[in-house]
């Protein structure tokens, strides 16, 4: 498959990006010094991100193979970040080999490490689309090229949506997307919350600092984003408690929420 297209604008590694802190705090490699300070800042004040983010991860790791179990051999990763461990193509795979992942970003640091999505095993096939989120029409004009658009997929949306500050838009772009896909796909998506008044304090400090913000919302708001679908059991719940099992943490059953949905 065509390795696309690199940046052509360098990449400043001397101030700190939320993809590269994210990675870090998953244990992944893709980070600098600047992305450590700032995740060791942000973790000295708060200790518990690291393990909410490794929640949030975990929580890919099972709706997708979830997914796969039931039959989806299609998905489209949307905001899919910098790669690491349980990528979305290496679980459904190991459910499925013939499974096919487009994965979909627009940030040129998610770009500069992008090989290491783009392995599959040979039945299936794995993609990179770089473009915003937002524009709807060409995330699903780019999987296009890789899926059959006209039979079930599953839409995943991790943890992304609380980038994008304008909560009408951020409903709208899930709307547009679910309206696109055929019955019987699903829509697997979860959000932040803040877990308790010292984690909201410490990230409305990491928002106000220069890097891209995260908004966290509540799971009575986040919910919203799951209309005109129906959510399989367990519904929408923490991330612990969506179908945990023997390497499921429960730290929390606040920090984030999350579900899997068919489209009817």
């Amino acid at each position: 498959m065509t390795e696309p297209t690199r940046p052509h604008q360098p990449i400043d590694t001397s101030v700190a990006h939320s993809a590269r802190v994210w990675n870090y705090w998953l244990g992944g490699k893709d980070h600098y010094p600047a992305d450590q300070a700032a995740g060791d800042a942000y973790s000295s004040k708060y200790p518990s991100i690291v393990p909410f983010a490794k929640e949030s991860r975990d929580f890919l790791r099972r709706t997708t193979a979830y997914l796969a179990k039931a039959g989806v051999r299609q998905f489209i990763d949307l905001g899919a970040g910098l790669p690491t461990s349980n990528n979305t193509h290496e679980v459904a795979q190991r459910v499925s080999p013939d499974c096919r992942v487009v994965y979909i970003d627009h940030d040129p640091i998610v770009l500069l490490h992008v090989h290491a999505l783009l392995t599959s095993a040979p039945e299936g096939a794995t993609n990179y689309v770089q473009a915003d989120m937002r524009d709807t029409d060409a995330v699903l004009a780019g999987a296009a090229k890789t899926l059959d658009m006209t039979k079930p997929t599953a839409l995943v949306i991790n943890d992304v949506l609380g980038h994008i500050e304008n909560w009408s838009e951020a409903r709208g772009l899930v709307r547009r997307l679910v309206e696109q896909l055929p019955s019987g796909s699903y829509l697997s998506l979860s959000h932040s919350t803040a877990a308790d008044k010292e984690h909201q304090a410490v990230q409305d400090e990491y928002n106000s600092s220069g890097a891209i913000p995260y908004i966290f919302r509540e799971p009575s708001v986040a919910v919203e984003l799951f209309e005109g679908t129906e959510l399989v059991e367990p519904g929408f719940t923490s991330w612990p408690r969506w179908r945990p099992d023997a390497n499921t943490g429960a730290l929390t059953d606040r920090a984030g929420w999350g579900g899997v949905a068919r489209i009817l």
